[in-house]
């Protein structure tokens, strides 16, 4: 709509926003009117219309089965249109028209703002299965008519009340139409239902809906008087009542179609299951970081024990075991307690990478400046927890052989995805699929090097044995270790991930 309106009319981006506004809440005209909706706009010089919006009904027949957004119509084709944009009034003269074996009827609404008519909306009902009206559909029928009328006199839609239609209540999830002094004229049966759903025993006709919907609230005593205005209708406003173990959401919009309210229309929905299922999901939440929590500090008590086990020792290379089995539990604790912070099963990897480092870091036997480049981003749990052990065995690896006691030296991390996403690898490769996307991570000393003859596939220490596995089992992806460039040991992963979201 933007592009149409700017292209091609003279509106600015004020009446511009006012139109925005209408689209968001035209969907409730539509299926007042069992019709479909048409925004036209005239053409900057005067000669046409184009067509920059249009809206179906949900409860009715279509009268277009074409998409009709950007069409250009003379003036003069319509004379619909060019009596209520001259005339500034909603026009309903002339015979239905035909449309492909179709009776239509057509009706035209002037949008008006500030005095000002923008465009006009043309209003088609399919006449094909015309019967005779029940008393919802007189209601709907009533309540479109109120509603039109205050489009063409700018009363509607109401200002700096934009609504999600995807969130709020329509019009098929329940209806109540209230006279000017709030009481029920007539209750649609889903409306109904919601409120026995709240533990109303009687009929809604006839009763004030606000002190009715007062009552089914929780707190009893004094009459709230926010919510008795509010169920009234007196003011645009959108609120939720809790009461009997149900849940309906209410969305009240007052009729002046003539600049004096009388009445209102309320819009309602049961969503009893819906929040159900949003505080189990928030139970389940917070229950899944609180084990995350519990874990990490098991973890600590673990890494502490062992610690303590640690200085008793006699043998230097026990001490120097368990030290690294300290490391290696603590590692595992960083990626919990990350996990124990966040509302799913992804972590921010930088954060974890860093805090390896610096603990790495600490056992480093001189002058050692760790640092990462790049970034790791955001990964899945299942590959954070052995991707941190992994690091932690390469980084504490270099450390303990690259570097003789007291020298100085550094270790840089370096972290890069690459590949393509589905949309990518499809227009490159002709073929859909999953995200190759890949984590080639770089560990690189500037240390003595590999030893003479040094296969890193077979080597047996403990640390290359845990990265081969954790890599290659777990990770599904490639390790090697290679001499750096000029001095040192060069460490490479490559390993399939997720494509960051």
């Amino acid at each position: 709509m933007n592009e149409l309106v700017r292209q091609h009319t003279a509106l600015g981006e004020s009446d511009l926003e006012w139109l925005h506004l209408l689209v968001s809440e035209w969907q409730l005209l539509s299926d007042l009117s069992f019709a479909d909706l048409v925004l036209w706009v005239p053409t900057r010089d005067g000669t046409r219309y184009v067509s920059v919006a249009q809206m179906r009904p949900n409860t009715g027949p279509t009268s277009y089965q074409d998409d009709m957004v950007g069409h250009l119509v003379p003036r003069g084709r319509r004379p619909l249109l060019d009596a209520a944009l001259d005339e500034g009034r909603i026009v309903r003269e002339g015979d239905p028209e035909w449309r492909e074996e179709v009776p239509v009827r057509v009706e035209s609404i002037p949008v008006r703002r500030e005095g000002r008519v923008l465009g006009v909306i043309a209003r088609n009902t399919n006449l094909l299965t015309v019967r005779t009206p029940s008393r919802l559909e007189l209601s709907y029928l009533q309540s479109a008519s109120d509603l039109a009328q205050m489009i063409a006199a700018g009363s509607f839609p109401f200002p700096g009340q934009q609504v999600d239609m995807d969130a709020s209540p329509r019009v098929g999830d329940g209806l109540i139409r209230l006279d000017a002094d709030g009481v029920v004229q007539y209750a649609s049966p889903n409306a109904l239902s919601a409120y026995h759903r709240l533990g109303l025993a009687s009929d809604l006709v006839g009763q004030h809906l606000g002190r009715a919907t007062d009552q089914l609230a929780p707190a009893r005593g004094p009459v709230d008087e926010a919510m008795v205005k509010l169920a009234s209708g007196y003011a645009p406003r959108e609120t939720e009542v809790e009461g009997n173990g149900g849940v309906i959401q209410l969305r009240t919009i007052p009729l002046k179609p003539k600049g004096t309210r009388i009445g209102s229309l309320v819009l309602l929905r049961d969503v009893t299951e819906l929040r159900r299922r949003e505080r189990e999901l928030i139970t389940k939440d917070a229950t899944i970081r609180e084990i995350h929590h519990r874990v990490k500090n098991n973890l600590q008590t673990v890494a502490a024990l062992l610690r303590l086990q640690a200085r008793r020792m006699d043998s230097v290379r026990g001490r120097e075991a368990l030290n690294e089995a300290v490391r290696r539990v603590g590692s595992i604790a960083i990626v919990h307690e990350t996990l124990s912070q966040n509302l799913d099963e992804r972590v921010e990897f930088d954060e974890i990478a860093d805090r390896v480092l610096a603990m790495v870091a600490e056992i480093s036997p001189g002058k050692i400046l760790c640092r990462r480049t790049g970034r790791f981003g955001i990964l899945d749990a299942e590959v954070a927890t052995p991707l941190s052990m992994v690091l932690t065995e390469i980084l504490q690896n270099a450390l303990e052989h690259a570097f003789a006691p007291g020298e100085e030296g550094r270790v840089d991390v370096s972290a890069v995805r690459s590949g393509d996403s589905p949309a990518k690898k499809q227009r490159r490769t002709g073929t859909s699929g999953t995200s190759d996307t890949r984590l080639m991570i770089t560990v690189q000393d500037d240390g003595r090097g590999l030893p003479e003859g040094f296969d890193p596939q077979r080597a047996g220490n403990l640390g290359l044995q845990i990265v081969r596995t954790l890599v290659e089992g777990e990770l599904g992806g490639t390790f090697d270790m290679v001499p750096a460039p000029v001095r040192g040991t060069r460490v490479l992963l490559d390993i399939p991930v997720e494509p960051q979201k």
